[in-house]
């Protein structure tokens, strides 16, 4: 059973920076590419970076050269370092496997707002 635990959202001022943090539990997490994605309200739910098992990284165009996804396949965890935020990356954002069938987590809100 594959579980993922979404943390470090919070209330930040537009220009500033917060990480997420993803631990997932399963030994298959090393086997699998990862992905942030992310949900405003009244909106549909968006992938915004994706990480391979390689480490190779994409990133949709709004969060270029903003957002950094990483992961650490010895701790099972994926992070998302979030840089110079503005108000309409206000969201909850959710990690999770990439592939049919992967549950999402509960998510962690990010509010970015003066």
């Amino acid at each position: 059973q594959v579980q993922l635990v979404e943390s470090g959202g919070g209330l930040v001022q537009p220009g500033g920076s917060l990480r997420l943090s993803c631990a997932a539990s399963g030994s298959i997490f090393r086997l699998f590419d990862m992905a942030w994605y992310r949900q405003a309200p009244g909106k549909q739910r968006e992938l915004v970076a994706s990480i391979g098992r390689d480490g190779t990284t994409n990133y949709v165009d709004s969060v270029k050269g903003r957002f950094t996804i990483s992961r650490d396949n010895h701790e099972n965890m994926v992070y998302l370092q979030m840089n110079s935020l503005k108000p309409e990356d206000t969201a909850i954002y959710y990690c999770k496997f990439v592939g049919i069938g992967f549950p999402w987590g509960q998510g962690t809100q990010v509010t970015v707002s003066s």
